[in-house]
C-alpha cells in the first residue's frame, strides 16, 4: 500500500519503518497508526523478511500522540478520535510482541508517550546518548497507553513502571541501558555502524529459533494482554472526557502549567 506518514522499504530481509512527521515531532494521529500496522502486517506476511526496523526522520523520535492534533480534538469535542488513537497504539505494541520477526528500535532523541512503551515492546533497543524516554501522559491527565503498565512493570518491576508513570520524569538513556530497556547505548555517530554489526549478527542466526524465543516469552509473560488493553482502553477513554485532560492540552498549547482539578 501507499504510504504518506512513514516510510517503508525492504532490503535484503531487512524491513525498514521510518517515522515520517518530523514537521509534528512524529506524533501519532489516526492515519500514522494505520500505516504503521500496515507495515507491520506487510512485515509478517512477508517469507523473505526476518527483521523489522524501526527508525524516526528528524531530531525527535516522537512525541507520542499528535499535541496539535489533540488540541484539535479539545477545540472541536471530537474526543472519539483520540480514544482511536489509544486504541492503535496499544494495537501497534500488541503486533510488534506478537510479529514473529526480530523487532528493533532505532531512538535518537527524545522518545515519548506511546512511542516510550512501542520500545518496550521492541526486541532490541538500539539507543544514542541524545535518546531520553518520557511517559507524558500525567502531564496532560492521561494513563499510559500503547501497554505501557503492562509492559513496562514487566521489563523494570512495577514500582519503578508506576514511578515513572506518575511523576512523567524523563528516563535518560544511561538509566534506561541500567534498567535493561536499551540494548546497545552509543555516540549519535555511532549509531549507524552499531545497528549494522549488530544486524549482521542477528543475520548468522536461524530466524526458525527467533520465532519460538519470541513466542515462548509471549506465552511465559504477555497471554494477559487481551484483558489488560480492555481495561487500558476504558479507563483511557474516561481519562480523556474528563475536564483535567482538556486543561492538559490546553496548558500544553499555552505553554503554561496546567492547573488539575480533579474533575
Amino acid at each position: 500500500m501507499p504510504y504518506s506518514t512513514i516510510r517503508y522499504q525492504v532490503t535484503e530481509g531487512l524491513a525498514t519503518l521510518t517515522l515520517n512527521r518530523p514537521d509534528v515531532a512524529n506524533g501519532f494521529n489516526i492515519p500514522m497508526c494505520e500505516e504503521m500496522l500496515a507495515a507491520i502486517e506487510e512485515t509478517a506476511q512477508n517469507d523473505q523478511v526476518q527483521f523489522l526496523k524501526i527508525e524516526a526522520a528528524g531530531s525527535i523520535f516522537s512525541v507520542g500522540g499528535d499535541l496539535v492534533e489533540m488540541k484539535r480534538a479539545v477545540d472541536e469535542d471530537d474526543i472519539p478520535s483520540l480514544v482511536r488513537i489509544a486504541e492503535l497504539v496499544n494495537d501497534i505494541s500488541f503486533a510488534l510482541k506478537q510479529l514473529p520477526k526480530v523487532v528493533i528500535m532505532v531512538t535518537d532523541g527524545a522518545v515519548a508517550g506511546a512511542a516510550a512503551n512501542m520500545a518496550v515492546a521492541a526486541d532490541f533497543v538500539i539507543s544514542s546518548t541524545k535518546t531520553k524516554f518520557i511517559q507524558a501522559f500525567v502531564g496532560v491527565g492521561l494513563a499510559p497507553d500503547a501497554g505501557g503498565i503492562f509492559l513496562l512493570s514487566r521489563a523494570i518491576g512495577a514500582n519503578r513502571a508506576s514511578r515513572l508513570a506518575m511523576t512523567g520524569e524523563g528516563l535518560s538513556a544511561e538509566k534506561a541501558l541500567e534498567y535493561g530497556i536499551i540494548y546497545k547505548l552509543v555516540e549519535p555517530e555511532k549509531l549507524e555502524k552499531t545497528v549494522q554489526q549488530i544486524l549482521k549478527k542477528l543475520m548468522r542466526g536461524s530466524i526458525n529459533s527467533y520465532m519460538a524465543i519470541k513466542q515462548l516469552v509471549w506465552e511465559s509473560q504477555f497471554k494477559g494482554w487481551e484483558s489488560y488493553r480492555r481495561l487500558e482502553l476504558q479507563l483511557q477513554e474516561r481519562l480523556a472526557f474528563k475536564e483535567d485532560f482538556k486543561e492538559g492540552v490546553r496548558a500544553h498549547a499555552e505553554r503554561r502549567r496546567p492547573v488539575f482539578k480533579g474533575k
